[in-house]
């Protein structure tokens, strides 16, 4: 997972989280990698000051309260929020980890003994969010993270209970991600089932087996065209033999012909087994390739970069890779050429320009820092003044951070 310095404008501090970088951004609003008082890390999302307003608040709330009424080890675990802050936040537990969006697109599919055992994970782990009356309409490979213990799911941000009778849509808009969406939540169908989940997880392991979705189009409106459409059959050109007949399940276009959770365990485990490995070895299997996949250099002919969607107006960013925060780069290497990341299709390079003598990384303007209390007046106990925590683990990150962006910035 990319982290980038904070910006000028950033926060320093949400709540008792005090803020190291950014990890990603969205045109909802940013995430930051944050460390709490006892030096935890935590992924920390805001709701941007542009699209703050009563509904925005009330489905963050409700993203709160989801992730306070769920847990498991498959789940990023909650650890603080504040919906009514001027600034609504968000802390959940930090992966150390690319999304399987994008572990697929840099190093490929995987194999299928591991989207089965990926498979049994992510089922297993959204019983437990059923088991709470609970679905997670949103289910996508840019929401599970593959971490140093394994998957995990994120961003419960269009969690709905079953059944429920309050909605903050209208009438009939859709929410969702086109390519994973069911059929029947593409045509606006509600009350919604936890088939919408199952149809989810086979579009999201069809994407892992092969890097392309059940349905894909120019345009969102012609995948929900192709994805309403009963007469138009899923894509599964090269899927592995041996999960074709699961993903046709799960991949059906009626809702109850589809398989329950359990079931889709049940199978993906047998699949594993036919291959003569038991489900905890391709647990532990899938766990290994994927950090292994990290710690090997790919070549950028055909590992593109890529980042959690940004809104058009934002200003792209210097990557900095964790790697670069074990090793602060030697002030005698020349600064490479930073990785841009902008929305839509990669835009033609800039002209080259004759590189200029190295500045020293610019310093938070007066304005964005924390306010100074006033001196106290003649007569009075000088009071002491508020200061941010400076772990050593915080201080050791946040030099790291600004000698990697000196070395890579482009001036």
């Amino acid at each position: 997972m990319q982290i980038t310095p904070l910006n000028p404008e950033d926060p320093l501090v949400l709540g008792d989280f005090e803020l190291l970088g950014r990890v990603g951004q969205g045109g909802m609003g940013q995430v930051f990698l944050g460390e709490s008082p006892g030096g935890e890390p935590a992924a920390v999302k805001v709701i941007k000051p542009s699209v703050v307003d009563s509904e925005s608040r009330l489905r963050f709330a409700q993203e709160i309260e989801v992730l306070k009424t769920i847990w498991g080890p498959r789940i990023a675990a909650f650890l603080g929020a504040d919906p009514e802050a001027e600034q609504p936040w968000l802390a959940t537990e930090y992966i150390d980890g690319p999304d399987l969006a994008r572990h697929v697109k840099t190093h490929g599919p995987l194999p299928s003994v591991l989207v089965a055992a990926l498979g049994a994970i992510l089922a297993e782990a959204l019983s437990a969010v059923h088991a709470q009356d609970l679905l997670h309409r949103d289910l996508k490979p840019a929401n599970v993270l593959l971490g140093p213990n394994g998957p995990k799911v994120i961003d419960f941000g269009l969690a709905a209970f079953t059944e429920s009778t309050i909605s903050l849509t209208a009438p009939h808009q859709v929410v969702g991600t086109p390519v994973c969406m069911a059929p029947e939540q593409a045509a606006g169908v509600k009350p919604l089932t936890a088939a919408v989940d199952v149809y989810a997880l086979g579009a999201m392991l069809l994407f892992a087996a092969t890097g392309h979705y059940p349905h894909e189009a120019a345009t969102p409106y012609m995948v929900f065209h192709l994805v309403t459409d009963p007469g138009t059959a899923p894509d599964l050109s090269g899927a592995p033999d041996d999960l074709v007949p699961l993903l046709t399940d799960m991949l059906a276009h009626n809702a109850e012909d589809r398989p329950v959770l359990t079931e889709v365990v049940q199978r993906c485990r047998s699949v594993i087994e036919a291959q003569g490995m038991k489900i905890a070895q391709a647990r532990r299997k899938l766990t290994a390739h994927t950090a292994e996949q990290r710690r090997r250099p790919a070549s950028t002919a055909d590992s593109p970069t890529v980042t959690w969607p940004a809104p058009a107006l934002d200003t792209p960013a210097t990557e900095i890779t964790p790697a670069d925060l074990d090793t602060p780069p030697p002030d005698d290497v020349p600064a490479p050429t930073p990785t841009l990341v902008a929305p839509g299709p990669p835009a033609p390079a800039p002209p080259a320009r004759p590189t200029p003598s190295p500045r020293p990384p610019r310093e938070r303007p007066a304005s964005s820092r924390p306010p100074t209390a006033p001196g106290p007046g003649p007569g009075q106990p000088k009071a002491a003044t508020p200061t941010l925590r400076h772990s050593v683990q915080a201080r050791r990150t946040a030099e790291r951070l600004r000698a990697a962006y000196a070395a890579k910035a482009p001036f």
